[in-house]
């Protein structure tokens, strides 16, 4: 038996305003708030609420359908600001029991490669959101941009994760097939679901494309293709952007239809949905799978040259990430809030220098004309941030003192809570030690005070 693994991602970032060198100091709010308002909302009405509604009723006519959903908190924040009944939209899906939310990066971040300890902290934020709104628990992880190498394998497992999505790089797997299970080289017993690529972007970035050969592309042909897989090939991974339907295919391409009708044709050719969670339960993994670098699902180096491939990304994202545990440190809640913010990968994506037809797809989600106006723009605003954390722990404190204080903080924190567990159950034996010695109450006849003859009634006498 064959299935279908949909994945549907959805994060908008937090886009910055136009901060000159002359905000810095004077400035302290970055956020384009109408250009975010107008995105938001517009990608909303084209995209995000039809094909929520498609889906709704996809679930209702077809039993058997299921897929997932990857949410950033970053999005979360606006639709809550911005669309409100897109987050109704969300939870009916949640309640058909039928849609998995999977675990993200808070900001969809690039944490996992350089700070452990934030890449930790953004996926319990996320999945704390996630069970807040909709009360689930996630129980796999689509890192940012697929990102994934062995050396995330054994954290991803640690925090209790059973499964994580990345790409099939070709690459990577050789003359290996992406439509199996495998199993991370580093922790065993993680399940690792791969991107099938080349469909995929089939429907992502060749659907209305009129010099693709294929074209047009029809839901009974694309599940011909599914079909026509090798039989001992179980799992089909199409990992994409919510955004896809209505976004970047035009709702007037058919793309919305194209997605409705894809489950008679599955059931026709008797081709399940799986959730990932249905997969690494109901599937067994095939072998390892060994991956010494990080991949990602970005361009066809599906590497992380997209938002780290050149100098202006790797300055500002290392000066970034240099005030990690001066951030941590604090309790500005403000200050955290836009280090969230500033972690997002699009501001490096922004920065990108890659040209042909990487180049393209790079600049046309910018809202800079240049990557160097992205730069410009980031390091004006991170100068006014890195200001900010430096009133807080100044930057003169060394590495190593601000790491001792740093235990320090950790090492009391960790014994005020030893003290407060040995009070609570100091109380709890005073309590039931006064229960097991407290005096029984006496008989009430025994007790009962003796009654006192009640004094005569004397008459009023007359004078």
């Amino acid at each position: 038996m064959k299935a279908i693994c949909f994945n549907f991602e959805i994060h908008q970032p937090f886009r910055l305003k136009r901060y000159r060198f002359f905000d810095i100091g004077n400035d302290h709010y970055y956020y384009d708030d109408f250009l975010n308002d107008d995105i938001v909302s517009r990608l909303a009405q084209r995209s995000y609420i039809p094909v929520a509604h498609t889906l709704l009723r996809m679930l209702e006519e077809n039993p058997d359908f299921r897929f997932s959903i990857s949410i950033t908190g970053a999005a979360i924040e606006q639709f809550e600001q911005y669309v409100p009944e897109f987050i109704d939209l969300l939870k009916r899906l949640a309640d058909t029991r039928r849609v998995e939310f999977v675990a993200e990066t808070y900001a969809h971040s690039l944490a996992s490669l350089i700070d452990q300890e934030e890449f930790i902290d953004q996926i319990k934020a996320q999945t704390q959101k996630l069970n807040i709104l909709f009360g689930v628990k996630p129980k796999v992880l689509r890192n940012t941009e697929l990102i994934y190498c062995d050396d995330l394998a054994p954290v991803i497992a640690s925090l209790g994760f059973k499964g994580a999505m990345t790409e099939g790089a070709k690459h990577i797997l050789g003359w290996k097939s992406p439509n199996y299970v495998y199993s991370a080289a580093s922790a065993p017993k993680l399940k690792l679901l791969l991107k099938n690529d080349k469909l995929s972007d089939d429907i992502s970035f060749r659907f209305s494309d009129s010099s693709w050969d294929a074209y047009p592309l029809t839901a009974d042909k694309y599940i011909d293709w599914i079909a026509a897989t090798p039989d001992e090939e179980q799992i089909i991974n199409l990992f994409m952007g919510l955004d896809t339907f209505g976004g970047i295919q035009d709702a007037s391409t058919g793309i919305l239809q194209f997605l409705e009708a894809l489950p008679r044709f599955a059931r026709d050719k008797g081709i399940e949905f799986y959730t990932p969670s249905d997969a690494i339960t109901k599937l067994k993994a095939v072998g390892d799978f060994t991956v010494t670098h990080p991949i990602s699902d970005a361009d066809e180096a599906r590497d992380t040259s997209a938002w780290l491939g050149n100098d202006l990304q790797n300055e500002a994202f290392h000066k970034l990430y240099s005030v990690a545990e001066r951030v941590r440190l604090c309790d500005d809640r403000r200050l955290k809030q836009d280090w969230w913010y500033l972690q997002a990968s699009d501001h490096f994506y922004y920065m990108s220098t890659k040209h042909l037809a990487d180049g393209e797809v790079h600049s046309m989600f910018s809202p800079y004309d240049t990557p160097f106006q992205a730069f410009t723009n980031y390091m004006n605003v991170l100068s006014d941030f890195i200001v900010r954390v430096e009133e807080q722990y100044p930057l003169s404190i060394e590495n190593e003192e601000l790491n001792s204080l740093l235990t320090t903080i950790r090492n009391q924190a960790r014994e005020i809570e030893m003290l407060n567990k040995e009070v609570a159950s100091m109380r709890q034996n005073i309590e039931h030690f006064n229960e097991e010695n407290a005096p029984a109450a006496p008989a009430a006849e025994a007790t009962a005070a003796p009654e006192k003859p009640a004094p005569k009634k004397r008459a009023c006498r007359k004078k």
